[in-house]
């Protein structure tokens, strides 16, 4: 008998956005919808917990007024791509979202300790293919900040796009995000 090779089905953002508003899944099941396919997020350690409140402290300051900062929100990058970002910071305000979720993200930030591997190849290949302009990662596992920056085309990456500018930046730098050049952070505020 021959093998039948296993069969997988994409979801759409739409057919998903039905699933969690039936109730599908249960309270407290993490579950996020990237590249059309259902990804189970890792469970949250306290260091990663405690630098996703850090950062969102220190966004909401340096964005200021006219930005909204949300912490595990979905955002809906494409027809087939509603991640939850431990940190998306899009213009407007929070009313401005009561019906869609935010689509042009100016920052994207994930804290990553076991997910660092799928975060940079997978979310920072997801995140370029949809235009975002600005990518970190809080890298709990060596202590600093992965800047992503400048989305472009890439063969061989998972959704074929990647960031041209990718630098690491330990505690002791200052950091201005794109979308506010004037306003600077200190990476040590956004570590544990």
């Amino acid at each position: 008998m021959a093998a039948m090779p296993i069969q997988t089905r994409r979801w759409r953002r739409i057919e998903y956005e039905r699933l969690v508003d039936q109730g599908v899944f249960q309270p407290g099941e993490h579950v996020e919808l990237v590249a059309g396919q259902l990804v189970v997020r890792e469970p949250q350690g306290t260091s990663h917990m405690t630098a996703i409140r850090m950062a969102e402290d220190v966004l909401r300051r340096v964005f200021g007024a006219g930005w909204e900062v949300r912490t595990q929100a979905p955002v809906a990058l494409d027809d087939e791509s509603e991640p939850e970002p431990d940190i998306v910071v899009a213009p407007g305000h929070v009313r401005d979202y009561r019906y869609e979720h935010p689509s042009r993200p100016a920052l994207l930030v994930e804290v990553a300790d076991t997910s660092l591997a799928f975060d940079r190849e997978h979310k920072a290949s997801l995140y370029a293919r949809a235009r975002v302009p600005d990518y970190w990662i809080i890298n709990l596992v060596e202590r600093v900040l992965e800047v992503h920056r400048e989305p472009v085309e890439a063969a061989g990456t998972p959704y074929g796009w990647a960031y041209r500018l990718v630098r690491s930046v330990d505690a002791t730098h200052r950091l201005s995000p794109l979308a506010v050049p004037h306003a600077t952070l200190l990476v040590a505020d956004l570590l544990p």
